[in-house]
């Protein structure tokens, strides 16, 4: 029988680390596949706490802004130099276009460098792939650089993250029956109103994407330190109706395979 799908909570904090914990970093772990969404800015040390890093089997970055990748260089120095890396052997990493070239100059290596340790493919709208028995989808959502979600799947258990998004009709589908909808709540009706379009969801429209892909709970993540988490909490259940609450940094959540 398969085992449970897991998510674990490395860091969650929006745009930055904040004072409660490091940025987007997430490790999902079916208890024979361990695969890591984001690796936030200040999230490696967690995620370490989490896992032994040879024992992730992929790696999948949402985008490119330093709170969502920028802990790969630190991931860099460990497989360049860790014994354990060199047995394990290149780490594959999923992103957008750019993305070697993109880590490679924040670490200040030339990308053929970069590529001696991690094997990136580059993303396309709706790419479907397996790593071990986990499930993965894409999908492109909208900010101003390119950016995925993405929906992982395990024996009909699924999870979806939302990385950052404005509203996207893409990622309704993509979540749609879910079991677990991550999703970003960085903005707040009645606080940041005067925030540009297509840069991320408020909370109340993280509630109205979860209710029109029928998700069965909503987990509020990218909460920024500034942020009201309670506000959060009850603008996203004005819209969505489901179980709802609030990601932390150390949290795990199971979703248990449909027999």
């Amino acid at each position: 029988m398969p085992h449970d799908l897991r998510l674990s909570v490395a860091g969650c904090s929006g745009s930055l680390p904040g004072p409660a914990g490091p940025a987007s970093c997430y490790l999902v772990d079916s208890g024979t596949t361990r695969v890591v969404l984001d690796v936030g800015s200040g999230s490696l040390g967690p995620l370490q706490a989490l896992t032994p890093l040879d024992a992730v089997d992929a790696v999948v970055l949402s985008h490119l802004h330093p709170d969502h990748c920028m802990d790969l260089c630190g991931w860099y120095v460990w497989a360049r130099w860790s014994p354990a890396a060199a047995r394990r052997g290149r780490l594959r990493v999923y992103g957008p276009a750019g993305t070697l070239e993109r880590m490679a100059r924040a670490y200040g290596v030339a990308p053929e460098e970069m590529a001696g340790v991690f094997d990136v493919v580059e993303l396309s709208d709706g790419d479907r792939w397996t790593t071990g028995d986990l499930q993965f989808t894409v999908a492109k959502v909208v900010h101003p650089v390119e950016a995925f979600a993405t929906r992982v799947e395990l024996a009909g258990a699924s999870i979806v993250y939302s990385g950052d998004t404005g509203r996207s009709d893409a990622l309704a589908r993509l979540a749609a029956d879910t079991d677990l909808l991550l999703c970003e709540a960085s903005f707040l009706d009645g606080v940041d109103d005067d925030a540009p379009e297509g840069l991320h969801l408020t909370a109340r429209e993280a509630g109205e994407h979860a209710a029109a892909a029928r998700a069965r709970h909503l987990l509020l993540t990218h909460v920024p330190p500034w942020g009201d988490p309670v506000r959060a909490l009850a603008q996203a259940r004005g819209a969505y109706h489901g179980p709802v609450s609030l990601a932390r940094a150390g949290d795990v959540r199971v979703v248990r395979p449909r027999r």
